[in-house]
């Protein structure tokens, strides 16, 4: 063992925190690597101490007993030629930098593999939207191939052991003063071969086929909204559990209605008469059943009015939202003599718009031209 003290050799102070030690181990494992240093002897032995010295001050209790007994403490804890297998972080710290797959001589046999999860965009109307739907979409994805029942294999056989790897799915590779695991590149790591692939899916027990699927989509739904359909992915690769798919919804624009949260806005032409003097009128609805407005007398234009629960419902079964109604004057292009002589006596009768908000008596007035 090296006769200088860990945190000497990391040179770092002797209450640093673990990423303290950890970052100077790093500077000094890209420094020192022997693979940055052919045939540098000291530089392979230093490289050699920080690794030493990581592997106890890297762990918080030989650390500890590093600190109360000094090497006595941890002595046969690491030695010059460590199996380096057993500190789990230095695949994090050198993987990275030498491209190291895995940790040092660990077994990393892959198992079965979850398949992807995908995505569709739905584009919905907002009639649509309102009133829910059971929508049709057709989705590509890989799933388990038919011909072979997704074994892969054409003749039924199934995997054999890797040859190359003896079924563990790493090989071993001595790198300098230690033994580094890569994944096998006959098997991709999972200890098994094809070795007659089905000739549908080359072997890999997945097919891509376009699937058509049925979609219930509840109303109130809104654009941004995703509806989760598990196991509707790609199946899992060898055997493992299929991914999900996302539908994205997205509700068109429409040409009288807009939507702010629960609410619906459109807009109604109104004569001037009926703001005037106040009465029903019907409004059309999203859902097509039109609706009673009761329009109070002396209105105005661009007054919002609303009608209560005949917005969108709610995805969650809270209340409905309402349907906001902006009343809109529409003035004729043309008249007739009759009517111009009324509307020349009315604007005689009326006061002018800086007399409205004072005057309340030209009410009587403008109520007998109208009979």
């Amino acid at each position: 063992m090296p006769s200088r003290d860990y945190y000497d050799i990391l040179g770092v102070a002797r209450e640093a925190t673990k990423d303290e030690i950890k970052k100077a181990y790093r500077k000094a494992a890209l420094r020192d690597h022997p693979d940055r240093n052919p045939g540098d002897a000291e530089a392979e032995e230093r490289f050699k101490q920080a690794a030493e010295a990581y592997s106890v001050l890297g762990d918080v209790d030989r650390r500890s007993r590093y600190d109360r007994f000094g090497q006595e403490g941890v002595r046969g804890a690491a030695t010059p030629d460590f199996q380096a297998d057993v500190f789990a972080d230095f695949a994090d710290i050198l993987g990275g930098m030498f491209g190291f797959d895995m940790g040092f001589g660990r077994s990393r046999r892959q198992g079965p593999a979850r398949g992807a999860s995908l995505q569709y965009q739905l584009q919905l109307d907002l009639e649509q939207a309102i009133s829910g739907v059971e929508a049709e979409i057709r989705v590509r994805r890989k799933r388990t191939c038919e011909a072979c029942d997704g074994g892969g294999s054409a003749s039924g056989s199934g995997a054999s052991v890797c040859e190359v790897c003896g079924g563990q799915g790493q090989v071993q590779q001595r790198h300098g003063f230690l033994t580094i695991a890569r994944t096998c590149h006959r098997c991709g790591g999972y200890g098994q071969v094809i070795t007659d692939p089905c000739d549908r899916c080359r072997g890999a027990g997945r097919a891509a086929e376009t699937t058509t699927l049925k979609v219930k989509v509840p109303a109130g739904v809104d654009t941004g909204m995703r509806l989760l359909l598990r196991g509707e992915g790609e199946s899992g690769v060898r055997g493992g559990p299929p991914g999900d798919l996302a539908v994205q919804i997205e509700v068109r624009d429409h040409p009288r209605f807009v939507r702010r949260g629960g609410d619906l806005y459109t807009r109604v032409p109104v004569s001037f008469p009926r703001l005037v003097l106040g009465g029903q009128i019907e409004v059309p609805t999203l859902d097509g059943e039109a609706a009673s407005l009761q329009v109070p007398a002396g209105v105005q234009s661009g007054d919002v009015l609303s009608i209560r629960g005949r917005g969108m419902p709610s995805v969650n079964g809270n209340r409905r939202g309402d349907l906001k109604v902006t009343l809109q004057v529409v003035t004729p292009r043309a008249v007739g003599r009759r009517e111009r002589e009324l509307l020349e006596e009315l604007e005689e009768l009326l006061p002018t718009p800086e007399e409205l908000e004072d005057s309340t008596s030209w009410w009587d007035r403008l109520r007998s031209v109208f009979g």
